[in-house]
């Protein structure tokens, strides 16, 4: 079974995906916004705010795994070096 850490590598990645995905669309809703076709304008648009939704549903969820990680175990045991 894979750990968190590599989980959170595969979510990382798949936001810089959606990043270079939406800077991808904003140009293309500029290119559309330019042309006669208003069809794909409002493709483009939908696309481009589901795109930006996912994109904050899988940022919240790094950083609640980012604040849920668990301290590691101590090397010293709690009761060593006290007298």
């Amino acid at each position: 079974m894979r750990g968190a850490g590599w989980i959170r590598g595969l979510m990382e990645a798949d936001a810089r995906d959606l990043r270079s995905e939406i800077s991808r669309l904003q140009i293309d809703l500029i290119a559309a916004a330019n042309s006669q076709g208003k069809s794909r304008l409002h493709d483009v648009a939908h696309t481009l705010r589901c795109q930006k939704a996912r994109l904050e549903r899988l940022e919240e969820c790094l950083a609640s795994m980012t604040s849920n990680v668990r301290p590691e175990a101590s090397a010293t045991p709690p009761n060593e070096g006290r007298p």
